[in-house]
């Protein structure tokens, strides 16, 4: 049996060809991958043949196995078989309760490393062209969770409605209609917004409206999570909006 040891790895947002070369190799070096929804299972052809390959779900409305659950796992595989990949969505620290799973592992003895992945966040509005920041229309991003652990809608988001951010939500189509609320009541009514579900890969789907009428569009056409939301004038650079109002792609420049 291998040295004991928990990696949790970012597994992307969602295309398999966005994860990184360290995460590709720690899962070569895996003896046990507790997956989750998040994560695309054609990541698992870099496991070898005799690796354990467990899907451990945790997904909104889709959860396989609770957390403690997982927890126990973890403990139990590292101590019976040694190497265990802990694979998630995107970044392990980017709302991925990551340091439960930490915590959980610290207090059995096991060491832990973390391999970092490409937040769905940054990179699922960078694949359809939509700049997170961009000169001369805004200066900073917000990346929100569209819910507490409550079930509230998160404070942050009033926050983020009262600023010229541009607001990431993930997560939070079954809190939509009440969140567009919320950017209304701050005089955000006619921002632009997008929405993207499975972005990155073969079953991407978007809209692209504004707060007022964002929430009509998305039923229409019938998205739900995994999906980002971004509220922000930069979703107006997206390349459809552009070519409607100029006749031409035209991009972003930032400062070198």
């Amino acid at each position: 049996m291998q040295s004991r040891l928990l990696s949790l790895v970012g597994a992307g947002p969602g295309d398999p060809e966005l994860i990184t070369l360290k995460a590709i190799r720690t899962l070569e070096k895996a003896d046990v991958v507790l997956y989750d929804a998040l994560a695309n299972d054609a990541l698992l052809q870099y496991v070898q043949p005799g690796c354990i390959r467990r899907f451990v779900g945790k997904r909104f409305g889709c959860h396989a196995l609770s957390q403690q659950e997982i927890n126990d796992l973890i403990v139990e595989y590292v101590f019976s078989h040694g190497r265990v990949v802990r694979l998630k969505g995107g970044d392990p620290f980017v709302f991925g309760r990551a340091q439960e799973e930490i915590e959980t592992a610290r207090r059995a003895g096991i060491p832990v490393e973390v391999i970092p992945g490409i937040s769905s966040a940054i990179a699922v509005p960078a694949s359809q062209l939509i700049p997170l920041t961009c000169r001369g229309v805004n200066e900073s991003f917000w990346v929100t969770t569209g819910t507490t652990q409550s079930g509230n809608i998160s404070p942050d988001i009033a926050l983020a409605a009262q600023s010229s951010a541009t607001v990431i939500i993930l997560m939070a189509m079954s809190k939509l209609d009440a969140i567009m609320e919320v950017f209304a009541k701050h005089g955000k009514a006619n921002t632009p917004v997008a929405i993207i579900q499975d972005g990155t890969t073969a079953r991407e789907k978007m809209v692209i409206g504004t707060v007022n009428d964002i929430q009509f569009k998305a039923s229409y056409a019938g998205l739900a999570n995994p999906a980002i939301i971004i509220v922000g004038e930069v979703v107006n650079l997206h390349p459809s909006l552009l070519k409607e109002r100029y006749g031409s792609y035209l991009y972003c420049h930032e400062e070198q």
